[in-house]
């Protein structure tokens, strides 16, 4: 990566007004990376308020039943409930150093938001919290959780009324809010340095992963994540890229190839510039961003990291998908054979595995279970038609 860029990925895509407001965000977290004193603060927060590190788990059940060895990073048993709250403390720490006094931030599953309306909550931060219609009704208990904690949301109901309308949405009030806002991005994409803050800020999954299995002098085969924005998977990864293990980013592979029933960038996309960066995204013939569809609220996005982007042609990651059938399979399977209730981002990465399970057969697979379900139980019900059971 240089100056922005992941290869050809990356950049600045944005309204000049914007501009000074990147700079000051890049000058800031690169001097807080080297800075003893912002990072041990960073680390106190994540260990006696997040509740890091999380452990690995070896599920072995599911490990039996399918005849490979499963181990799954833990991140569901964070604080908020998944892995959005290391990046949130981050970035909320960075704006304190910043002197801003108000946070905004989109959200999609809605667990983003809440990470970012806990820390703001914490530092005592002004929040307001962008979510598209769509999502904020699949998701009303993670809306109530955000107002509760003092956010204001506000929902978007324009376009397709999901992420990338909330993301739209943030930008604008940014522009128009520049001098004393921070735009708390939750995903390793957006313009420079937005990937390299969220992907920093994450890669502690990876470096914890990677100390559990060296203290056992014994890498996995494989590791695994699901990709919607990119930041979990590159938080994983990022323990292991300088490594033979064979990484694995899953995509929503929704209902069908048919357009506006999948969210597969890589394959089903192409190049091309949105909501700041250069990367993959879902287009239509006529130029324009494509609608897009999972099951999962988090992972319905027609864009996608640059850094993802610069894997996927390096052939240094594999990117494949997984349908919503295998992925409510998926999250059912670990419900019942586990007792964890993953959520259906997670749920993602292990449907691909179960149902390539043949595959996996003898080989050490190290999963990133990002998040937990709670916030899905009312998707999941209205999938199955009325019942959980």
């Amino acid at each position: 990566m240089n100056n922005g860029f992941y290869g050809e990925y990356g950049g600045q895509f944005v309204a000049e007004t914007l501009m000074p407001a990147l700079n000051e965000l890049e000058r800031n977290f690169f001097k807080a990376k080297n800075d003893a004193n912002f990072n041990n603060k960073f680390l106190k927060y994540m260990n006696d308020y997040a509740g890091r590190p999380t452990p690995v788990y070896y599920a072995e059940n599911l490990s039996e039943k399918y005849g490979f060895n499963l181990y799954l990073k833990r991140e569901d048993l964070l604080h908020t409930g998944a892995h959005k709250i290391n990046n949130t403390i981050g970035q909320a720490l960075l704006a304190l150093q910043m002197g801003k006094k108000r946070i905004i931030a989109e959200t999609g599953a809605g667990q983003h938001g809440v990470a970012t309306a806990t820390a703001c909550a914490l530092f005592n931060l002004e929040c307001e919290i962008y979510m598209g219609k769509t999502d904020a009704e699949r998701q009303r208990v993670n809306v109530e959780k955000m107002e509760m904690l003092g956010a204001k949301v506000t929902v978007v109901d324009k376009g397709s009324k999901t992420l990338k309308d909330a993301v739209s949405a943030c930008l604008k009030d940014w522009v128009a809010n520049v001098d004393d806002t921070h735009y708390l991005l939750g995903s390793a994409l957006g313009p420079h340095p937005f990937p390299s803050v969220v992907s920093h800020f994450q890669s502690v999954i990876g470096r914890e992963a990677r100390e559990y299995f060296e203290s056992s002098d014994k890498l996995p085969d494989y590791v695994i994540a699901c990709v919607g924005g990119g930041s979990n998977a590159i938080g994983i990864f990022r323990g292991f890229m300088d490594t033979e293990v064979e990484l694995i980013g899953v995509e929503a592979g929704g209902l069908s190839d048919k357009p506006g029933e999948h969210a597969i960038r890589f394959g089903k996309g192409q190049k091309g510039i949105f909501q700041g960066s250069h990367s993959y995204v879902i287009l239509q013939k006529n130029g324009q961003i494509a609608p897009v569809h999972s099951v999962s609220a988090g992972l319905d996005y027609p864009g996608v990291g640059p850094e993802h982007a610069f894997l996927k042609d390096s052939k240094r990651v594999k990117y494949e998908f997984c349908r919503d059938e295998d992925a409510i399979f998926a999250f059912y399977e670990l419900t019942r054979n586990e007792g964890i209730i993953p959520a259906l981002e997670s749920s993602h990465a292990l449907g691909y595995i179960f149902k390539n399970s043949n595959f996996f057969k003898e080989k050490n697979i190290l999963l990133n279970l990002s998040g937990r379900g709670d916030k899905d139980l009312e998707i999941v019900r209205e999938y199955r038609g009325g019942s959980l059971s």
